[in-house]
């Protein structure tokens, strides 16, 4: 029998819930893009703390008797949910250091436009490449993935427990560095063609010091970096899944 009794103690594991979660889906890949309408986001997180209410609630202990312990309680499970969707975010970080190194490489860094999933101004290849990881993500069902961090987030990082600073200092540096390492290797072939480029122009200059070698050659250095970003523009992707997927994966149980 349902009494009044459960309502403050059912509206605060609804609040620790919604405090994770929401924080977490306004950073998720996919999920929290800044193109998607906030209210849109907002009934999103809602939807996901209903489904998710009745699996997680039993982690959760009483009440807290005084209001540091819930502030306490409320800015932890915002923490975590924080540090769970920058993670996922910084490998998108990714494409934008590789779409940067791309602009540069084939002459299209002065070709900017805003980026939709960053919300801020960038090179029009990391646009592309951020816009087409989105899309693939959903395609791929990795969005799955994401729901599935949400529900095991509580086994990793269950309520009320210490919270583990060392370990997320750790996490938080190795996922900036690997997603700077990522963005690289998805630019290396470009980092190649520019350096064989450039030298054979700088060669070609010596020999012809009369022509203006590099205006002459910018329209072939865009039409190659196009040809090449075509024939490499799947397995760049593949690559950036399988380090998504990986990114990911550490939080999956």
């Amino acid at each position: 029998m349902i009494t009044i009794e459960i309502l403050p103690q059912t509206g605060f594991i609804f609040m620790l819930v919604f405090s994770r979660l929401g924080s977490m889906i306004m950073l998720l890949p996919a999920l929290g893009e800044v193109s998607v309408p906030s209210r849109v986001r907002l009934v999103f997180a809602l939807v996901m703390t209903a489904v998710m209410m009745p699996l997680v609630s039993g982690a959760y202990g009483s009440i807290p008797s005084t209001v540091p312990g819930l502030a306490m309680a409320v800015i932890g499970e915002i923490l975590i949910g924080l540090f769970i969707g920058l993670s996922a975010r910084f490998i998108m970080s990714a494409l934008q250091v590789a779409g940067n190194i791309i602009g540069m490489q084939t002459g299209l860094s002065f070709a900017q436009s805003v980026d939709p999933t960053q919300g801020t101004q960038g090179a029009m290849v990391a646009s592309f490449l951020s816009l087409l990881a989105v899309a693939l993500i959903f395609a791929a069902d990795l969005d799955h993935l994401l729901i599935a961090a949400m529900r095991d987030s509580y086994l990793i990082f269950e309520p009320g427990a210490s919270f583990p600073v060392g370990d997320f200092l750790e996490m938080a540096v190795k996922a900036v560095s690997g997603a700077f390492t990522l963005g690289v290797q998805l630019s290396a072939p470009f980092l190649v063609f520019g350096l064989i480029f450039y030298l054979g122009l700088g060669i070609l200059s010596r020999l012809m010091p009369q022509i203006q070698i590099f205006f002459i050659a910018m329209p072939g250095n865009i039409g190659l970096g196009f040809a090449l970003l075509f024939l490499l523009l799947g397995a760049m992707m593949t690559w950036f899944l399988q380090g998504f997927e990986q990114t990911m994966a550490v939080f999956v149980q």
